[in-house]
């Protein structure tokens, strides 16, 4: 598509943002260095490795064997703990490569920077004085700068060596870290008894002989993680968790006698009591719920993301999406939507998100006809809603299984039917603003629906695996994930390796390999591969079978590698993987001047750069739990969590409404230019218990903050993912950001309605309720709660039906525009119905507080009241929809549009 027509009828250059633009694009968002040469290769390395351990966690749990050929197999047990100290030293590692800790244009590099210029001018060029001084400047850019992004400095190596080295007392010294958890943490042993030989030098040194070695350790930890922290997601969010640590030792100094603020008063700690909970513990701390989560989940799903992006099914999901709706009116939007939800399900982050898939679709939305701020503003709108799409979702949700001891499955019933209506609101949004200016669809050729899935159906399996094993199965996530991505790899592998060619020959194989293991199973008991050691018992037929069932997958990959090595010249038929493999293999071959860019190099490639990119995705998502964690570890160990309750209880002043409004206001503004993992940690920590005393579900108020969270991606003045997309479009990045607040506002009113009328996230109160903690109260409905008409009726099919309705009045209001032109008044009333269908219990508690203040009590019945109150707003909704209909057709509004809004 080099040229196309604008609505205009004129013609456009091609707009398209190549993939090195996207690319440089994120690193700049994202600050990353552009390494090459031997620290390149280092990242990858440690990306690999890093991979590669989460990977043997997945399959194994926390007990698993290296085999090292020639020598004994290296058998290998880690303590959680352990685990997670080793997980986060990878993390930490590879932040310190990959971003650097300045630039030279931060506050304390500039000011230092103007010491020498003032020397100059005092005292000259030649003075000793000046001259010390510029030698010392020239020593600390060496040390600590990295202007051009592309050089690792003394200091990060510094950092490196201290991350290396905590992981390395974690693992090696293990059973003093349990025996400090009875004795604390001054009982350790100092640095010069573990490492002896350096009693001679550091053995006299007053300090290091004060403190045990695992105390030091401890704060250089913290310290990393904080320095780690303001590299990949900025300065405030260091400050806010730094904050938290200083008030843990000084929080006592607050006098319990102050009003409000006295319940903020906490017990004295010492250093020691803080060190020894905030790092070398696994219930709170650097190491508690997040980095627990992370290990078991987070990380082998950021790993499936990346090996389905890096198979071309990004790529194949976009055109998919433009091969369903590119035709219609307003397509090209429409396709972004789903291109957008289809990848939010590959990468969970709403930045590469936009990036990756608005690097397509912008260019195509604008030559259709829609601004450039309006383009960027859909693409990011769109993207933001990927953590909220179920199956995969983004890292919050997996907290949210932690946290509320929910099954995973019980959190996609939860979230599907919200995030939903999140994306028909913004689908009824972009139709009804090409109505109003007259867009069509693409006049490009698009490939038909039929086609495209026969030639990558097989995308579509990792995904409905997934969900087999997830809500079928139930297994864990991490197994489940685990499974998926074996099977994916497979996949590919034989898809790789299939032609006309080489089918018989790759069946052949898989055939042969599935043969001589049921074969070794039945008359041997093991595996072809341990026929070497020696002949066991034999199994039964069907034992046999079921276990050569379960290995098809590793078949699979053997078939599909043996046939590519047979046949390396072979074009894979019906497999496009992502440009960045081309790329290595590209740079492999000038590398080593062979010809490498061939199948069996391709799919090679394919594993390893995916495993390095999991790993670079997966980082600052390690660092965000890291240093998150810090904060619900302080608000245990200092015993705030109750008087931080009673606090915001008595601020609320009683009011559901005003609690509502207070945490939706901290998610976004603490949101902003934050990961929503970050947000949905440290809001949770402090505000679910306030909204669970309200009698809000656990699982809904939990939903609510991490929706909340979502939509500070796209809120102005940060904004980060509206101004990733306005860097796509070359649209102003503030105007970027208002449209894509007002495209996603359904995404505001939507999480009040769930929270109100718990049915619209299928939550149900459990019959003995009043028995059980408040945590305890509701359940995941199920099916004989569905038939039952008197239940499901009134609290969950009005009520959806309601907010479906809701947001097409949303959409009218936002836009202005539904069959053709909405008057100011029209607008206002859409946006009352609105509200009356999506969330009228905020409209009557709102009156009944109000009331409240005047002295006068309410009762009535809840459920009488909202179905009424929607009624209402349905009524009205139909009146000013039939109202402007008519309008249509009596031709009143001169810039009427000619077609009615389809069905979506």
């Amino acid at each position: 598509m080099s040229t196309s027509t604008n609505a205009d009828g004129g013609d456009e250059p091609d707009e398209e943002f190549s993939q090195a633009e996207a690319d440089d694009l994120i690193d700049e968002i994202e600050r990353r260095r552009s390494l090459q040469g031997v620290a390149a290769v280092a990242v990858a390395a440690i990306g690999i490795l890093f991979s590669l351990f989460q990977l043997f966690l997945a399959a194994k749990s926390f007990t698993f064997t290296i085999p090292l050929p020639l020598v004994a197999d290296w058998q290998i047990s880690l303590q959680l703990l352990q685990a997670n100290a080793v997980h986060v030293a990878f993390a930490l590692v590879i932040t310190f490569l990959l971003f650097p800790a300045s630039t030279g244009d931060g506050f304390v590099v500039r000011t230092l920077g103007r010491v020498v210029p003032a020397l100059r001018r005092q005292f000259g060029e030649r003075n000793p004085l000046t001259r010390a001084a510029a030698g010392l400047r020239r020593g600390f850019r060496w040390a600590f700068v990295d202007p051009d992004m592309e050089r690792v400095t003394v200091f990060d190596l510094a950092c490196i060596l201290g991350a290396v080295l905590s992981a390395f007392y974690f693992l090696t010294e293990f059973a003093e870290i349990q025996n400090m958890r009875v004795f604390g943490i001054d009982s350790g042993r100092p640095v010069t008894a573990i490492y002896t030989f350096l009693d001679p030098i550091l053995g006299s040194v007053p300090f290091v002989s004060e403190y045990s070695y695992a105390m030091a350790l401890g704060v250089i930890g913290i310290l990393l993680v904080l320095e780690a922290t303001r590299r990949t997601l900025g300065l405030p969010l260091m400050l806010i968790v730094a904050s938290f640590i200083v008030y843990a030792r000084w929080g006592f100094l607050i006098s319990g006698n102050t009003p409000f603020l006295g319940l903020l008063a906490i017990p004295e700690l010492t250093w020691p009591d803080i060190i020894q909970n905030l790092w070398y513990n696994t219930e709170n701390g650097v190491f508690g719920i997040p980095v627990t989560v992370s290990v078991s989940f987070i990380y082998i799903f950021i790993l499936f993301g990346s090996f389905l992006e890096m198979s071309g099914a990004g790529q194949w999901f976009i055109d998919l999406a433009y091969a369903v709706t590119g035709k219609r009116k307003g397509g090209p939007a429409k396709a972004s939507i789903l291109a957008s939800g289809f990848m939010g399900t590959i990468s969970g982050s709403s930045i590469a998100n936009t990036v990756t898939t608005g690097a397509f679709t912008i260019p195509l939305m604008k030559r259709s006809g829609y601004s450039p701020e309006f383009s960027g503003a859909v693409e990011s709108s769109a993207s933001s809603g990927g953590q909220i799409l179920p199956p995969v979702m983004g890292a919050a949700a997996f907290l949210m299984v932690q946290y509320t001891a929910t099954p995973f499955a019980d959190i996609i019933i939860l979230a599907t039917i919200p995030a939903v209506v999140f994306f028909f609101g913004v689908w009824v949004m972009v139709h009804l603003k090409a109505v109003q200016e007259g867009i069509g669809g693409l006049e490009e050729e698009t490939v038909s629906l039929g086609d495209h899935l026969k030639r990558g159906w097989f995308y579509l399996v990792p995904i409905g695996l997934l969900l087999y094993y997830l809500i079928i199965e139930r297994l864990s996530v991490s197994r489940s994930a685990w499974f998926t991505l074996v099977a994916l790899v497979a996949l590919i592998a034989v898809v790789s390796a299939y032609s006309r060619d080489t089918r018989g020959r790759l069946l052949g194989v898989l055939a042969g390999v599935v043969a001589a293991e049921l074969a070794s199973f039945t008359l041997a008991g093991v595996p072809v591969t341990g026929l070497v050691g020696g002949v066991g018992a034999g199994l039964p037929l069907g034992e046999a079978a079921g276990i050569v069932g379960s290995r098809i997958g590793w078949y699979m990959m053997f078939a599909g590698a043996v046939t590519l090595l047979s046949k390396p010249d072979l074009d894979a038929e019906y497999l496009d993987l992502n440009p960045k493999i081309s790329e290595t293999t590209t740079m492999l071959s000038e590398k080593t001047d062979r010809d490498l860019d061939t199948q069996p190099v391709r799919l090679g490639a394919f594993v390893v750069k995916s495993m390095d990119e999991g790993a670079r995705t997966a980082v600052p998502v390690v660092i965000a739990v890291a240093a998150a964690g810090i904060i619900p570890g302080v608000i245990s160990v200092s015993g705030l969590g109750p008087n931080l309750t009673s606090l915001l209880l008595a601020l609320s002043g009683g009011s559901i409404v005003v609690m509502l409004l207070v945490t939706a206001v901290a998610s976004i503004i603490l949101g902003m230019g934050m990961p929503t993992t970050v947000t949905y940690i440290i809001l949770i920590s402090m505000l679910a218990s306030p909204l669970v005393e309200f009698g809000i579900p656990l699982l809904a108020a939990h939903l609510f903050i991490l929706y909340f969270g979502v939509i500070a991606d796209i809120t102005p003045p940060v904004a980060v993912a509206a101004y990733a997309a306005s860097g796509v479009a070359k649209s102003d990045p503030f105007e970027t950001g208002v449209k894509a607040f007002s495209l996603s506002l359904n995404k505001a009113v939507v999480p009040f309605a769930f929270v109100l009328a718990p049915g619209i996230v299928l939550l149900r109160e459990k019959a003995n309720a009043a028995e059980l903690p408040l945590r305890e109260r509701y359940r995941i409905v199920n099916f004989s709660d569905l038939t039952e008409i008197t239940y499901s009726v009134p609290e969950i099919i009005i009520p959806v039906i309601g907010v479906f309705l809701g947001v097409i009045a949303l959409g009218a209001t936002v836009i202005g525009t539904l069959y053709t032109r909405v008057e100011t008044p029209g607008r206002v009333g859409f946006a009352f119905s609105s509200l009356l269908l999506m969330a009228p219990r905020l409209l009557s508690e709102t009156v009944f507080d109000l009331l409240g203040l005047v002295g006068v009590s309410v009762s009535v019945d809840a459920l009488l009241l909202d179905l009424t109150l929607r009624a209402v707003g349905f009524a009205l909704f139909a009146a000013l929809t039939v109202q402007n209909r008519r309008k249509l057709d009596t031709g009143d509004d001169d810039r009427t549009a000619t077609a009615a809004p389809e069905s979506s």
